[in-house]
């Protein structure tokens, strides 16, 4: 077990430089690696390089840390106790509020990425293309859930959401080349099609159930039972990650601009208008990396940037209305993306993230921009994610 502190840090009337400096300490924050006697109030989940880190979401106490080998990935699972871990066997259940790595696994050939849409969680398989649909609330009841499965016409790292009439939507491509996507019905009748999205990647839903995906030109948005594609001012401009909510038309999206790049570090995110079918791009002071890319409880864009700060655009106006100081010093994103590297991870006002290289999580206020709390750990944190809304 490693043992952890956690540094609160208290609500004042002051810098964000001052409040970085002060705090208390409390030693006894570990956890024993046991299973927790009392329940974890509204858990943070972070990776590091054999486990998995379970802390207290007000507190940022360690409340258990659990051993995991291989590289895991995590995403919420759509209830208030439930991450979803994506592991060499498939998406396993972490129980983060009792702390809790479960028996319960969704078994997946490369367990890719997770969506929570309509009630529903919905699993993408990369390996073999095959997509898992159930009601994360039924995880309450600590057994498996039923489950719906569908299959994509070929195996691909794919994407996939069902949307509230029963509709999916999924990508198409295959191991080499990725080149759009489709809709079918409940009946597994196809819908909808389109075939100009090279390099499809990414998801994210607009106001309205409007759903964007990336291309390498662009993004695709569905509604209505129609595709539209809305193209990138640049001949080459990648999308491959996007951030939506439910308080704004406007999808946030990263941009890349060089298709030759070993690794572009952009220094502009898109904004794409799902109601006028626009993209526009935002000029920011310094670069981002993948997991930069989170939303506000009003609609905000967050960009968390490698100067160490979150900056607050306007979705409808693009202007950069707020930056906030969260890490101390600049950073790097590495060439390896399974490095870490720092990450934010919103819920309802609080911005959790993480610095790699200090081996710290903050919790910062987004309304007064103050830190709220300072994990110092002793591993470096990887991927940052916890349940989906406070107890």
């Amino acid at each position: 077990m490693r043992r952890t502190r956690s540094t609160l840090v208290p609500l004042a009337a002051a810098t964000m430089l001052a409040l970085a400096a002060c705090g208390s300490t409390n030693d006894d924050a570990a956890g024993d690696g046991g299973s927790s006697d009392q329940s974890i109030d509204h858990p943070i989940v972070t990776t590091y390089d054999g486990g998995l880190l379970v802390l207290d979401g007000e507190t940022l106490e360690v409340a258990e840390d659990i051993e995991l080998d291989g590289f895991n990935r995590i995403n919420p699972a759509g209830t208030n106790d439930h991450v979803m871990v994506s592991t060499s066997e498939g998406f396993q259940v972490l129980d983060a509020t009792a702390g809790e790595l479960t028996d319960i696994v969704f078994e997946a050939d490369t367990p890719g990425h997770v969506v929570r849409h309509a009630d529903l969680a919905v699993l993408f398989a990369d390996g073999t293309g095959e997509i898992t649909t159930f009601d994360p609330h039924d995880l309450d009841s600590g057994e498996k859930p039923e489950t719906e499965t569908h299959q994509t016409p070929e195996a691909h790292h794919g994407v996939a959401i069902q949307l509230e009439n029963g509709d999916m939507l999924s990508t198409l491509g295959d191991s080499e080349t990725r080149v759009g996507a489709r809709v079918v019905d409940a009946d597994g009748n196809e819908i909808a099609r389109a075939e100009n999205c090279p390099g499809v990647h990414g998801e994210a839903t607009a106001r309205g159930e409007v759903v964007v995906i990336g291309c390498e030109d662009g993004v695709l948005a569905y509604a209505d039972g129609e595709f539209t594609k809305i193209d990138s001012p640049t001949e080459y401009g990648r999308i491959g990650n996007q951030a939506g909510s439910e308080e704004s038309s406007v999808v946030l999206g990263d941009y890349k601009q060089d298709p030759d790049a070993e690794l572009e570090r952009p220094t502009q995110v898109s904004l794409i208008d799902t109601e006028t079918n626009e993209l526009r791009l935002v000029d920011l002071p310094a670069s981002y990396t993948f997991r930069s890319l989170a939303r506000g409880p009003e609609g905000e864009a967050l960009v968390l940037g490698t100067d160490g700060k979150i900056h607050v655009i306007d979705p409808e106006s693009g202007e950069i209305v707020r930056a906030i100081d969260v890490i101390d010093e600049e950073w790097t994103e590495p060439l390896d993306w399974q490095q870490p590297r720092p990450a934010i991870f919103v819920r309802e006002g609080t911005a959790y993230v993480s610095d790699p290289a200090a081996q710290q999580i903050h919790a910062v206020d987004l309304e007064s921009g103050e830190i709220t709390a300072t994990a110092d750990l002793e591993v470096a944190p990887n991927e940052l994610s916890g349940v989906l809304h406070a107890h």
